[in-house]
C-alpha cells in the first residue's frame, strides 16, 4: 500500500453562523502502488477538500495520513517530494509573471534535485515528455492554450519524480477533444513512471476510462467503493446509481436522483442521502424507513472488494428502483 488516509475530518464555519459544515466527515481510503483511485461526486461534496487534506495543503481537524506507513509531519519536505498535485484551472495555478521554465524549475530548486547549470536541460526534457516544444521554456502562461497550460502543470508535478499525483478535476476546464489527449498523456506517464493517481472528477465517463477503483463521495462521506467494473455494472448505493443514470439517456424516468432538499438533513444521526433517496421512499411506500432516519449507515462490504454505506444496498438488485 502506498498511501492510506484514516478517519479524516475537516469542518468549516457556516456562513452567517450556525453549526459548522463538515466538508470531510470520517473518510478513510487507500491507494496502491501504480493504481488510479477515482474519487467522484457532485460539486461541493468535499472531493477537493479531501485531496488537499491528503496533500497537507489544509490542516485536518482529526484523522491520519500515512505514506508508506509514515506520517507526513515526520518529514514534510520529503512528503512533498513524493506527492504532488495538478489543479483544475491550468491558468490560475501558474504564476503569470514567471516563464514556463521558471515555473517548472522551481520545484527542482526547492528540493535541490538538479544542479543549477543542469536545470534548463531538465526542464526541456520534462516539456518534451508532456508533448510540448522546448521553445516553451522562455514563454509565459498566457501564450498557451488551456490544454497546453495543463501539460505545463503536469510537467511541474513530474519534476520532483513523485510516487503519487493528486489530479483535481484535471480535464474539466478543457474541450472534449483536449480532454482525451490529456487523459492519454496521464495514462502514458503512469505506465512509464509507475505513478499512482488520485483522480478527482465529476465526469463519470473519464473516471471509468482512467481508474481501477472508484470511491463515491456524498456530503463529506464515502458512500461506496468498488473496482471500476463492478461499480459501473452493479452499483450498490442509491446515490451511485443516481449519478450513473443521471447521464442523459432516452428514458429519463429511470433516474433515481431528486433535487437537493431546501432544508438540511433532519439530524446528524440520519443518512445524509435520505432526503433525496427514491429507493428509500419506494421501500417506505412514500415515507422514509426509520433506519434511514435514526442511523448513519456504515460503509460495509456488500460484495468482494465492494463497500456501500446503505441500509438497503441488497435491494439495489432486487428489481426495486431499477
Amino acid at each position: 500500500m502506498l498511501l492510506e488516509a484514516q478517519h479524516l475530518v475537516k469542518q468549516f464555519p457556516a456562513r452567517g453562523g450556525g453549526a459548522p459544515v463538515r466538508a470531510v466527515d470520517d473518510v478513510s481510503l487507500h491507494i496502491e502502488r501504480g493504481e488510479t483511485l477515482g474519487l467522484v461526486g457532485e460539486s461541493g461534496c468535499g472531493k477537493s477538500t479531501l485531496g488537499r487534506l491528503i496533500l497537507q495543503l489544509l490542516p485536518r481537524d482529526s484523522g491520519d495520513v500515512f505514506l508508506e506507513g509514515k506520517r507526513p509531519e515526520s518529514d514534510l519536505q520529503s512528503f512533498r517530494h513524493r506527492v504532488q498535485i495538478v489543479f483544475q484551472d491550468p491558468f490560475r495555478s501558474l504564476n503569470p509573471r514567471r516563464t514556463v521554465g521558471q515555473a517548472i524549475a522551481e520545484p527542482l530548486q526547492i528540493h535541490n534535485l538538479v544542479a543549477p547549470e543542469k536545470r534548463r536541460e531538465r526542464v526541456a526534457q520534462l516539456l518534451t515528455e508532456v508533448g510540448l516544444d522546448t521553445g516553451a521554456i522562455d514563454r509565459y502562461p498566457h501564450q498557451f492554450s488551456g490544454g497546453q497550460r495543463q501539460r505545463i502543470g503536469i510537467a511541474r508535478a513530474l519534476a520532483v519524480e513523485p510516487q503519487l499525483i493528486i489530479l483535481d478535476e484535471p480535464v474539466s476546464a478543457l474541450d472534449v477533444s483536449v480532454q482525451a489527449q490529456i487523459v492519454q498523456l496521464l495514462q502514458n506517464l503512469q505506465r512509464e513512471h509507475g505513478l499512482s493517481y488520485l483522480f478527482i472528477s465529476h465526469n463519470l465517463a473519464v473516471v471509468r476510462h482512467m481508474a481501477q477503483r472508484v470511491a463515491v463521495m456524498y456530503r463529506g462521506k464515502i458512500v461506496e467503493t468498488a473496482p471500476v467494473t463492478s461499480l459501473y455494472k452493479a452499483p450498490r448505493h442509491p446515490y451511485t446509481r443516481a449519478l450513473l443514470e443521471a447521464v442523459p439517456e432516452p428514458d429519463p424516468s429511470r433516474v433515481l436522483i431528486s433535487p437537493p432538499p431546501a432544508a438540511p438533513i433532519f439530524h446528524e444521526t440520519a443518512c445524509r442521502y435520505a432526503p433525496r433517496c427514491l429507493l428509500a421512499r419506494q421501500l417506505g411506500q412514500g415515507t422514509l424507513p426509520s433506519a434511514c432516519l435514526k442511523e448513519i449507515p456504515p460503509l460495509r462490504e456488500v460484495a468482494i472488494n465492494h463497500g456501500a454505506a446503505c441500509h438497503f444496498s441488497e435491494k439495489m438488485n432486487d428489481g426495486i428502483a431499477s
